[in-house]
C-alpha cells in the first residue's frame, strides 16, 4: 500500500509538470543544473523504480565491512554480499518528498500516511533512519551532513559542499541483479584521483533517502570476480573519519593509526569536483 501511494504521488507530479521527449522531470532537472555530469545508474534506477522490496536489503551492507589497505592486492579474496538499501524504493520529486513529514517526532504520522504497520520491519528501519539523520555529530566523526529525501535536495547539498556545478559521480557496478553471499577475488586495482568527495549513502526507507556528507579519503577502483562468475567494479574509499573505534578494534589496530577501507554499496554515490570552478 505504501508503495502504491508513493508511486501515485510521483505520477501525479509527473502529470502536473509534464513529461516530454527530453525525459522525466528528474532528468530535465538534472541536465539543467549538471549539464556536464552523466546521471549515474544509482539515481536513474530510482526514478521509475519497479523493483519489489528485497529482504536481502536488510542484511549487513558491504559498506559496513571494514578492512586494512594490506588487503587491497590482486589475488586477495573476501566474502561479500551485495545488497541494495533502496530495493523497492523510488526517488521522489522534491514537491512530493517535502509534503511527507521526516522527523522522529512525527513517526506515527509517517507510518499512517505511508500505510506502514508500526510493528513491521520497515517501521523499525524508518525509526532507525530518522534517528541517524537527526543525530548530532560527535568529535572526530562527521562534521557536516544532510539527509536528502529528493534528487533536488541531494544535488543542492553536493553543489554547496563542493562549491561547483562541474561534478562527476562514482558508484559500484555489479554485473548481476542478485548475487549470493560468496567469495570474491580481486582482479584489478587502480587509484582514483579525487581530493574532495561527498558521499551519499542510501538508507533503508519506503522511498529513496540518502545520507550525504563530505569526506576526505583515499579512493580506489577495484575489480572483483565472484565464485558464480559475476563481476564487480567497486569504488573502495579508505578514510579515518566516520569510523567507529569498534571497527578499528575489530581490525586489530589503534583507532586512527591507518585508514580503514570499505566497499561502496552499489546504491551509494560518491561525488567529486572535476575542477575548482565555483558555483556562479
Amino acid at each position: 500500500m505504501a508503495r502504491f501511494l508513493l508511486l501515485f504521488s510521483f505520477l501525479l507530479v509527473t502529470l502536473v509538470f509534464g513529461v516530454s521527449d527530453a525525459g522525466s522531470p528528474a532528468e530535465v532537472y538534472w541536465r539543467s543544473v549538471l549539464p556536464n555530469t552523466p546521471m549515474p545508474s544509482a539515481i536513474r534506477d530510482l526514478i521509475y523504480s519497479s523493483n519489489e522490496a528485497s529482504q536481502a536489503a536488510t542484511e549487513e551492507s558491504v559498506g559496513s565491512i571494514f578492512f586494512l589497505g594490506k588487503s587491497l592486492r590482486i589475488g586477495s579474496t573476501m566474502t561479500l554480499h551485495f545488497t541494495r538499501a533502496t530495493a523497492g524504493a523510488s526517488l521522489l520529486p522534491r514537491q512530493v518528498a517535502d509534503s511527507i513529514p521526516f522527523s522522529s517526532s512525527k513517526l506515527p504520522d509517517i507510518l499512517s500516511r505511508l500505510s506502514i504497520d508500526p510493528s513491521s520491519e520497515m517501521a523499525s528501519s524508518i525509526k532507525k533512519t530518522l534517528a541517524e539523520c537527526e543525530a548530532n555529530a560527535t568529535a572526530g566523526q562527521i562534521k557536516h551532513w544532510h539527509c536528502a529525501t529528493s534528487l533536488e535536495s541531494m544535488v543542492d547539498f553536493v553543489m554547496s559542499s563542493l562549491n561547483s556545478r562541474n561534478l562527476r559521480t562514482m558508484s559500484t557496478f555489479v554485473s548481476k541483479d542478485a548475487t549470493p553471499n560468496q567469495k570474491y577475488t580481486i582482479t584489478g586495482l587502480n587509484k582514483v584521483k579525487a581530493s574532495e568527495l561527498v558521499a551519499c549513502h542510501a538508507k533503508r526507507y519506503p522511498y529513496a533517502v540518502f545520507h550525504c556528507h563530505p569526506v576526505k579519503a583515499t579512493l580506489y577502483t577495484v575489480s572483483l570476480i565472484g565464485d558464480d562468475g559475476s563481476t564487480v567494479k567497486a569504488k573502495v574509499p579508505g578514510h579515518y573519519e566516520d569510523i567507529s573505534p569498534a571497527a578499528y578494534n575489530k581490525l586489530g589496530v589503534v583507532p586512527g593509526s591507518e585508514p580503514a577501507f570499505h566497499i561502496l554499496p552499489q546504491d551509494d554515490i560518491l561525488w567529486a569536483r572535476v575542477n575548482l570552478d565555483p558555483i556562479s
